[in-house]
């Protein structure tokens, strides 16, 4: 049976939705932090098309397209009659499974539908965000007795399912508690309790010997104007700032708030003549001195016991300017110092595990534990005191709450429900602490942990969050899971609970010819260190969880941190410490999982994997792997999913959803040639239905991977004129310019494919993207498709920030000769229309060209009608059209004068020889 996703997805329909709304998952990633975000419409597409068949019938087509499209209006949209239909279609049940599940969004959409739904990950920390979304959620709790305590009713909470009402009482009762533990040390002042602290790392001046805080910014608020409460006028805030004074005396500094822009300079500068993004770091300029330390003295100093945190000034909620910052008052100052005291004084979790994290961060992780470059070396180094103090008591708290339940009758499945959920909501929190927080003047918020993707930051000015309802605390954290939890639930009787299980994607826990569809999302080569990256919320989580997941705890890593013996990943920086998960480990591991997954599939089954990445060269591995692993690719399917589907020069804006079969038996040997014609053959076969669907053709260039790879499958091997094998790789770039001829391109009337190879490249790249912007990896593409070397056309799609555009004329140095490519003397000749007839007329004869040469005039033509309106070259391109018949005649002249001074130069020569 052929699967609806081997000959049509919903392209389209993806793309538009993985941007905002319900599909792109926004809502579901708000129960748990992870780092890999599958947007929910591309999940249930992928789910959906790998168990509905394609009928033979074009009108049986386009129903089952219909009932697509409409049930990607929202989550819960026509699960019914897509249930009746996978049903139909699957006689014997059907099965997804998905062994890289992460959070667990591709398995969802399948539990959604009320299938037999399969998530399997490595990390403990994705098995909870799994369980937390797939598995609690759609399970029935009306039997639990009530939780041992009460909270004020709440009319909106109360109308929604057993799970959200009590959830809602969990995590309040959390906040509760944990308020009341760390009061002494979050005092109020003046009846008022902050929403945070400014804090600073300080150091050991090498020259004076005065201690001084690193501080990379004095702005606290950013001037803007500001809406007026009702019935006030609108007034503007001049924003607030703040600077030290130091009293070289006594060795002592102050902080000092004011009103507007700041009036001094930070402790830590650029240095002269150098970019703020300089690898070699900032200085740190000694307030009291003015002496400079460099980057290592820096680092050297912070890794001993000489440096040290200070608080600088509190922030609190205002109602009209949101943030209102000021200095501390004593008694917040002797808060910190009994906080210090307290830490010393908490007991440790059970027997093994001692309250402050002791999980030694393992080496290697200078990329992705941004800390330990300066002198962190344990989890629980990543904190000042009380904030370590705070989440020692929220993690306990948590535990506390789990024994009550236990003891007031909640099953053990509803008490690991519930304090799963409060358990994330503290991971949630940890985002915003650590020294990795930063304060962010512009939005009057405190900075994610996470603000370059995976990578957990770190600064020497931090923000502390504290107990007050504001960014980053407890009851905003809580506010958005509930939020989250209470959108997510399913209708009553709708969907099923998936299986969760902890495991390796290399050893899956099923029987061969099992499962009805693989779905899957797999680990992107070096894109994210997904172990290391959450070790953090690991070690905390084992805390919270040692009663009511005590598994959670269990592993066999010499650290205490998750495992990462069978993690697919290629380590960043790994090669500095020997990691053994290098590109070798990948691939091997990646070719077993898939290897698993073409086992456990049934036959009439798909494995479809889901994929982003921008090098070819990762995607030859990819295929290989998927090659040895005994599939073969019969669809490719692109859509905008990333960066929530916007433009931009990420490696990654469009993802592939992949459909793959189990290899054939016995398929023959094929020949290089003959594949060539099938696969070329097989495009242009395809491309009506691409137009019909309008596909751009962008993204007809990575759907014909598809048919190219189901061609290449038909083959247990091919080869070469010589007799030896060819890549399968090798038909990537050939697939694409199977699109191309395909398309049929006309340049003003013109083949696009009779012009020469260079001018060939140029006007298709102009034809795909103007002057947008593309991703390096595009280039390297489209040369291979080209079969040009990426240095042959550099000079025609330069470099531009994060990526490549095509060249301007004026930007386009190669001088032009009678050898000289179209393109080349095209943008020649718009870069001299601003000098006038003559200029071009010198272009036009020194090319050797003339007012007849077709192919010349025709791509000037293209470049003027497809660059966009506004464009300088669309102007240029413009006016070399409307003077053309000028050019010409200004070659001619200039041929004319040329020849004339060559036979007068002749002559004289002749006439020196007479002498």
């Amino acid at each position: 049976m052929t699967r609806m996703i081997e000959r049509w997805f919903p392209c389209a329909e993806v793309s538009a939705n993985s941007r905002s709304g319900w599909g792109s998952g926004n809502a579901e990633v708000g129960l748990m932090t992870w780092f890999a975000k599958r947007p929910t419409v591309q999940a249930k597409a992928a789910v959906i098309c790998s168990l509905l068949p394609w009928p033979d019938s074009q009108a049986e087509q386009a129903r089952l397209q219909e009932l697509v499209r409409l049930a990607l209006m929202g989550r819960f949209v026509a699960v019914k009659e897509l249930r009746a239909e996978i049903e139909k279609s699957n006689p014997d049940g059907a099965t997804i499974l998905d062994p890289f599940s992460g959070r667990g969004m591709i398995p969802l959409e399948g539990a959604r539908l009320g299938l037999r739904a399969h998530a399997l990950d490595y990390s403990p920390v994705a098995v909870l965000a799994s369980r937390l979304l797939t598995d609690f959620p759609a399970r029935d709790w009306d039997q639990e007795p009530e939780l041992p305590f009460t909270l004020p009713s709440d009319s909106l909470i109360d109308q929604h399912p057993r799970l959200v009402q009590d959830v809602r009482s969990v995590l309040q009762e959390v906040g509760r508690r944990h308020t009341k533990v760390m009061e002494p040390v979050y005092p109020k002042v003046d009846g008022r309790r902050a929403w945070g602290y400014l804090w600073a790392i300080t150091m050991p001046c090498q020259e004076c010997g005065n201690h001084f805080p690193l501080i990379g910014q004095l702005e606290l608020r950013k001037p803007s104007k500001r809406k007026g409460k009702k019935g006030q006028p609108d007034f503007y805030d001049v924003g607030q700032s703040y600077y030290i004074e130091t009293d070289a005396a006594s060795g002592t500094w102050s902080v000092f708030v004011h009103e507007g822009a700041p009036r001094g300079v930070p402790t830590r500068q650029v240095p002269p003549g150098k970019s703020r993004y300089d690898s070699n770091g900032r200085l740190a300029v000694c307030p009291f001195c003015g002496y400079g330390h460099n980057r290592d003295v820096q680092m050297r100093i912070l890794r001993t016991d000489a440096a040290g945190d200070e608080p600088l000034l509190a922030a609190e909620l205002d109602s009209q300017v949101g943030k209102l910052y000021r200095e501390l008052d004593p008694v917040e100052i002797d808060a910190v110092k009994r906080a210090e005291a307290d830490l010393a004084a908490e007991t440790p979790f059970g027997r093994f595990l001692p309250a402050l994290p002791n999980e030694a961060i393992p080496a290697g992780n200078t990329w992705t534990v941004q800390a330990t470059v300066y002198g962190a070396t344990r989890y629980g180094d990543m904190m000042n005191a009380r904030q370590s103090l705070s989440f020692i008591r929220l993690a306990r708290t948590i535990q506390e709450i789990g024994d009550d339940l236990t003891a007031a009758g909640c099953s053990k499945e509803y008490v690991r429900a519930l304090t799963g959920y409060a358990a994330a909501a503290m991971a949630r929190k940890l985002r915003r602490a650590t020294r990795g927080c930063t304060l962010d003047p512009k939005l009057n918020k405190v900075n994610d942990l996470f603000a370059t993707e995976s990578s957990l930051n770190f600064s020497f000015d931090y923000f502390e969050v504290g107990l007050a309802d504001g960014p980053g605390g407890w009851d905003s954290v809580s506010a958005g899971s509930l939020a989250s939890l209470t959108t997510i639930v399913p209708p009553a009787g709708t969907a099923a609970s998936c299986s969760v299980a902890r495991g390796t994607a290399t050893d899956l826990p099923f029987a061969n010819r099992q499962i009805s569809a693989v779905v899957t999302d797999p680990p992107y080569d070096a894109m994210i260190d997904y172990t290391d990256a959450s070790d953090l919320f690991y070690v905390w989580l084992k805390r919270a969880l040692a009663s009511s997941w005590p598994e959670m705890g269990m592993t066999a890593h010499e650290h205490g941190v998750q495992e990462k013996t069978h993690e697919i990943i290629v380590k960043k920086g790994g090669t500095s410490n020997n990691d053994h998960r290098n590109r070798k480990h990948y691939d091997t591991l990646i070719a077993q999982a898939f290897a698993e997954s073409q086992r456990v599939v049934r036959s009439d089954g798909v494995v479809t994997i889901v994929f982003g990445h921008g090098e070819p060269e990762v995607w030859q591995r990819l295929l290989n792997a998927i090659d040895s692993a005994g599939l073969v690719l019969t669809g490719a399917w692109p859509a905008k999913t990333e960066q929530g589907g916007k433009t931009g020069f990420s490696n990654i804006v469009t993802t592939l959803t992949m459909c793959c079969r189990p290899a054939p038996a016995n398929r023959p040997a094929g020949r290089k040639g003959t594949v060539e014609s099938e696969i070329k053959a097989e495009i242009r076969r395809r491309y009506p239905d691409w137009e019909r669907w309008v596909l751009a053709p962008a993204d007809m260039l990575m759907a014909a991977a598809g048919p190219a790879m189901e061609v290449v499958g038909r083959y247990a091997e091919i080869l070469d004129a010589k007799g030896q094998p060819v890549d399968i790789a090798t038909f990537l770039p050939l697939a694409r310019a199977a699109v191309q001829e395909a398309m049929s391109v006309q340049i003003d009337h013109q083949p696009l494919e009779t012009f020469d190879a260079r001018t060939r490249f140029a006007l298709w790249w102009v034809r795909l993207y103007g002057r947008h912007g593309q991703p390096k990896s595009e280039l390297r593409w489209q040369s291979l498709a080209a079969s040009l070397k990426t240095e042959d056309v550099r000079d025609l799609v330069p470099d531009i920030d994060k990526g490549v555009r095509f060249v301007s004329a004026r930007n386009f140095k190669t001088r032009v000769n009678a050898a000289s490519a179209v393109i080349d003397v095209a943008l020649a000749l718009a870069a001299a229309s601003d000098e006038g007839l003559a200029a071009m007329g010198e272009v036009l004869a020194t090319a050797g060209r003339t007012v007849d040469d077709t192919y010349l005039w025709s791509a000037v033509n293209f470049l003027a009608d497809r660059l966009p309106d506004g464009d300088p070259d669309k102007v240029a391109f413009t006016r070399v059209m409307r003077t053309r018949g000028g050019i010409a005649s200004a070659a001619e002249t200039m041929l004319a004068t040329e020849q004339q001074q060559l036979i007068q130069r002749t002559d004289f020569d002749a006439q020196l020889k007479l002498l």
